[in-house]
């Protein structure tokens, strides 16, 4: 829901052989450990990659040659290596680059298949609201979507959509109406949040997330989990579920990956950045969603390691720093009530 939320170059170098499948998971890798009670949830990161090989400077070199090219040099050789050619100059160097880099390290050694998961479950709320968003209006989940990304095809392999009723403001704007495409019939029809909620946690177990394949969750900034499912938690008098508790901030992993500014990390940018235009109905939290994981789908394409980067801890917002093992959502089950 993001309005509630923010010189002539040398020759390059020889050809290298086609590309795997996935950026992150190549056909063939071996999953993700997941169970604590196998391996306390975490997956180690540690690499014995030594950084004096002469490889990391032939690397580095690459980089060089890359960062000397125009924009139609780096189409062409992106074409010649059969991968996307759209997006901006920047995106285009950041792209050929990771698949040299992969290439050159596959020649070298294996690389590690214990690094994703093999799951993204992208989420994108949409909410109760009004015009301006006054501070002191609470807003509550009236759409909640999922998008299951497979991880080692990059096809999104199913989806979820349920609406919800809201409780304490039962009655939808017509600011919230105009926005979401949401009817007042729709959302009084909808089951309350507990029981879409219960909905979710079956359909994840039926996918066998969490307990034979590794996954996790993955939004369009930090107010799906922080703001907007930590709310409503409260006001179904529930408590916030484990599944949730970690998540891929997407802008922050795409600001970090393509070294862009902050203001350039919202949803319509990062696709039109990306040579995409957005597919369907903005605000619709299903279509939001599917747009999202586009944007995912690309970013694994060009090298990108999406992992957990923000989580929830005693009710508050905090990053998760890269260094961390990686880990997996657990299991899903329904939360117990407050008392």
């Amino acid at each position: 829901m993001e309005e509630q939320k923010e010189n002539r170059p040398q020759a390059a170098p020889n050809e290298a052989p086609s590309p795997p499948a996935s950026a992150a998971c190549p056909p063939g890798r071996q999953h993700c450990r997941i169970s604590d009670g196998e391996t306390n949830g975490k997956i180690s990161t540690a690499s014995s990659n030594d950084f004096s090989d002469p490889v990391y400077k032939e690397i580095a070199m690459t980089n060089g040659y890359i960062n000397r090219m125009t924009r139609e040099e780096l189409r062409s050789k992106l074409a010649e290596f059969k991968l996307e050619t759209r997006g901006v100059k920047d995106v285009l160097k950041k792209r050929l680059k990771n698949y040299y880099k992969k290439q050159k390290l596959m020649q070298k050694e294996p690389i590690n298949g214990n690094s994703c998961y093999d799951y993204i479950c992208i989420v994108d709320f949409e909410a109760t609201c009004e015009e301006g968003n006054p501070p002191e209006f609470t807003h509550e989940i009236i759409e909640f979507p999922i998008v299951l990304l497979n991880t080692h095809t990059l096809e999104i392999e199913d989806t979820f959509q349920q609406y919800v009723k809201p409780e304490i403001n039962p009655k939808l704007s017509n600011f919230c109406i105009s926005l979401t495409g949401i009817t007042q019939d729709i959302v009084d029809k909808a089951d309350t949040f507990p029981q879409v909620l219960q909905n979710v946690v079956e359909w994840m177990r039926q996918r066998e997330l969490g307990t034979k394949y590794s996954y996790c969750m993955l939004t369009d900034g930090s107010w799906d989990m922080s703001k907007f499912l930590n709310t409503q938690c409260r006001v179904s008098r529930i408590k916030y579920p484990s599944f949730a508790k970690k998540w891929i901030n997407i802008r922050k992993s795409y600001g970090n990956f393509y070294k862009v500014p902050r203001n350039q990390t919202k949803l319509t940018i990062m696709l039109e950045k990306l040579g995409m235009n957005y597919d369907g109905r903005p605000h619709s939290g299903l279509d939001d969603s599917k747009n999202i994981a586009r944007i995912a789908i690309r970013m694994l394409q060009d090298g990108c390691e999406l992992r957990v980067n923000e989580r929830m801890h005693a009710g508050q917002l905090m990053s998760v720093s890269s260094a961390v093992p990686l880990e997996g959502a657990p299991a899903p089950q329904m939360p117990r009530y407050r008392n």
